[in-house]
């Protein structure tokens, strides 16, 4: 039997794209991932993610990072909520796995209904197989299952290379991207400034953080 597991990372920052990785591995030498030390991938330093990434696309039986840029979440979310860009962004993911059975991390309160939510919209593209596939959606699966770690950490190794590549681009420091960075809304702050209340394309419009900062320009 394969087994996949599905996992995103990048989709509370403020800046940069959101990444959705996937993981496939048939299950009778799934514990592979266990002896490599594959874990919650918040739980690991940058380096060590990086070794594992290597380590995870040489026996796994298949992978795929999905990137979702700034502008792509900005449109989305004129017609949905994020929770439901997630269902979109996993069914794209287990549209290139096609496993027998794959493990979600929730992205909804409800875990049962993100599971549903999401065999629904996979069976948009594929509806024999959606009817077949076993999908076991939980919250903090990352931590649970190994496979779902290895998504994790493919995504986010992934996730933190497009930032430095937009760091060096840009040739600006603006930190994690996250809205609770000192760093990342410094940056935010004196853009705006600079630029009539304006923001670049690798922020994320719709959040609430530009908001903020476009309503603490018009007090100050």
């Amino acid at each position: 039997m394969i087994i996949a597991g599905i996992d995103e990372a990048g989709k509370g920052p403020v800046i940069g794209p959101m990444c959705i990785g996937g993981v496939k591995i048939d299950e009778s030498k799934s514990h592979i991932l266990k002896v490599l030390g594959v874990a919650d991938s918040k739980k690991l330093t940058p380096k060590k993610r990086e070794q594992l990434a290597t380590q995870i696309k040489k026996h796994a039986d298949g992978f795929f990072v999905l990137e979702v840029s700034p502008s792509q979440i900005d449109e989305l979310r004129k017609i949905m909520t994020m929770n439901e860009i997630m269902v979109v962004c996993f069914a794209k993911v287990l549209e290139q796995l096609k496993p027998d059975k794959v493990y979600a991390d929730a992205a909804d309160v409800k875990a049962e209904r993100f599971a549903e939510n999401l065999r629904s919209q996979y069976a948009k593209s594929s509806p024999a197989h959606a009817k077949k596939i076993e999908i076991i959606s939980m919250h903090q699966a990352d931590a649970i299952y190994p496979v779902v770690s290895a998504a994790s950490i493919l995504a986010k190794v992934r996730r933190d290379e497009l930032i430095e590549e937009l760091k060096k681009e840009w040739k600006m420091d603006f930190g994690s991207g996250y809205p609770s960075d000192p760093k990342t809304r410094a940056f935010l702050l004196d853009w705006a400034r600079e630029h009539d209340g304006k923001f670049p394309d690798i922020v994320r419009q719709s959040w609430q953080t530009v908001e903020n900062i476009k309503d603490e320009l018009k007090k100050s």
